[in-house]
C-alpha cells in the first residue's frame, strides 16, 4: 500500500462520527480513500454523512494521531487490508456490514483459508477446556484455519490446540492489534502474531469496551464456515456470535453437556432451535469436505476416553472411575454406593483429578475426556 493511501485509510478511520457503514458508502462512490477528501459537501451530504464528518474530511488527510499511527504500523509490522483488498475474507464481504477495514499482525494469506470458528465461556469447565483443545488440533490438523475471540477459557484453549497441533489460527480482538487483551494472554497473543493471524476492525489504541465484542463477533462469524459452541451458559457472549451466525447463513453446531450444569444451558438451547449436535470432530468435518485441499480422514469418537489408557489405572481407580458418569456426583453418593471409607474415596478421587480423569466441581465430581 502507498504511504498516501495509508494515511488517507487511517485519516478516515479516525474521523468522528464517520461510522463503519457511512465510511462504507464512501468507498462505493470513489475513487480510492484519497478520493474520498475531494467530494463535495452535496455529494457527502447525499450520502448522509454526519456535518462533523464532514467539516473533518475537509480539514484533509494527517493530523498528529495518524502520524503516530503511521510509525506505529511501521514498528509492529501491521498491515491495513481495505474491504477492496485481495486478502480481505471473502465470506466477510458477504455479510451486511462489513468492517471497511481490517488491522492484521502476523499472516495475512491465513484469512483466505478455510476458516471454522470456535467459541465458548470464559469460566468453563475442565472437560470443556479439553474439548476445545482437542477438536481445534483436529481441525487444524484437517487443514482448516481455527478463528476464535482469543478471551480467557474456551478461545484460548481454541488456539493453544490449532497452535500445538502446528495448524492455523486467527484470532479476532475488541481492541486494537497493539492492545493485548486480556492481559493473561499476552503471551498467546504474541504466539499467534508469531505463526498465525491477529486482526481488529478498530483503531490502534483502541482499549476494551464492553459495546465492541459483540460487534467483534460478527467478525468472527462473519469470517467463518461455520461456528461451533463448545461450552455456553444462556447469557454468554458465545451465544451472540451463534445469532449471528444464523443470521450470516453459517453453519451452527454446538457440543452437549450436562443437564445440570448452568453452563450448558446455552448449548443446549442452541440445539433446540436447530443448531448441529456434535461429539466427534467428524460431525462438523462431513459439512464442509469440499473446502478442503486435501481429504478429510475420517475421526473416531473425540468423547470416550481410551480404554488402553483406563487399563493402566490402580484397581481402585478403575472401579471409582466406571461409577463416575459425565454427571456431577457427590461424594457421599459415592460413598454409598462403594461402602469404602471416606478417606478411601477422598484418596483416589485425588489421585484421578491429578491424572486428569475426573474434575471436583463445587464438590461434587465428575468423568471429564481424558487430555491426549
Amino acid at each position: 500500500m502507498q504511504e498516501s493511501q495509508l494515511r488517507a485509510w487511517l485519516t478516515l478511520h479516525r474521523i468522528p462520527h464517520l461510522s463503519a457503514r457511512a465510511l462504507a458508502r464512501l468507498i462505493a462512490i470513489s475513487d480510492g480513500p484519497e478520493a474520498i477528501f475531494e467530494l463535495s459537501t452535496e455529494q457527502l451530504s447525499r450520502q448522509q454523512i454526519a456535518p462533523p464528518a464532514q467539516l473533518a474530511l475537509r480539514r484533509g488527510m494527517g493530523g498528529s494521531r495518524v502520524e503516530s499511527d503511521m510509525a506505529l504500523i511501521e514498528r509492529l509490522d501491521i498491515q491495513l487490508l481495505p474491504i477492496s483488498h485481495p486478502q480481505y475474507p471473502e465470506l466477510l464481504k458477504q455479510i451486511a456490514d462489513p468492517p471497511p477495514l481490517l488491522y492484521v499482525r502476523g499472516n495475512p494469506a491465513l484469512l483466505t483459508e478455510p476458516q471454522l470458528a470456535m467459541v465458548g465461556s470464559r469460566n468453563c469447565s475442565r472437560a470443556s477446556r479439553d474439548h476445545g483443545f482437542r477438536f481445534a488440533g483436529e481441525f487444524a490438523r484437517a487443514g482448516f484455519t481455527v478463528t476464535s475471540g482469543l478471551a480467557l477459557g474456551i478461545d484460548a484453549e481454541c488456539h493453544r490446540g490449532a497452535l500445538a497441533a502446528e495448524g492455523n489460527t486467527v484470532a479476532v480482538i475488541a481492541t486494537g492489534v497493539d492492545v493485548p487483551y486480556p492481559n493473561r494472554n499476552r503471551l498467546l497473543f504474541e504466539q499467534i502474531v508469531a505463526t498465525g493471524t491477529v486482526i481488529s476492525e478498530f483503531p490502534l489504541g483502541t482499549q476494551p469496551l464492553p459495546a465492541l465484542f459483540p460487534q467483534r463477533n460478527r467478525v468472527i462469524s462473519g469470517m467463518s464456515l461455520g461456528v461451533l459452541v463448545v461450552e455456553a451458559a444462556l447469557k454468554s457472549g458465545s451465544l451472540i456470535t451463534a445469532r449471528c451466525a444464523m443470521e450470516q447463513g453459517r453453519e451452527v453446531f454446538a457440543i452437549p453437556g450436562s443437564i445440570h450444569s448452568p453452563g450448558s444451558r446455552g448449548v443446549h438451547a442452541l440445539i433446540q432451535q436447530g443448531a448441529k449436535l456434535v461429539t466427534t470432530v467428524t460431525d462438523v468435518m462431513e459439512e464442509f469436505q469440499g473446502w478442503l485441499q486435501r481429504p478429510v480422514l475420517v475421526a473416531g469418537p473425540s468423547l470416550p476416553p481410551d480404554a488402553e489408557a483406563l487399563a493402566g489405572l490402580a484397581s481402585e481407580e478403575q472401579q471409582l472411575l466406571l461409577l463416575l458418569g459425565f454427571e456431577p456426583v457427590n461424594i457421599d453418593v459415592l460413598q454409598h454406593q462403594t461402602r469404602w471409607p471416606l478417606a478411601q474415596i477422598s484418596s483416589v478421587l485425588t489421585s484421578l483429578e491429578l491424572s486428569g480423569w475426573v474434575e471436583n466441581k463445587a464438590g461434587c465430581y465428575q468423568r471429564i475426556v481424558k487430555a491426549g
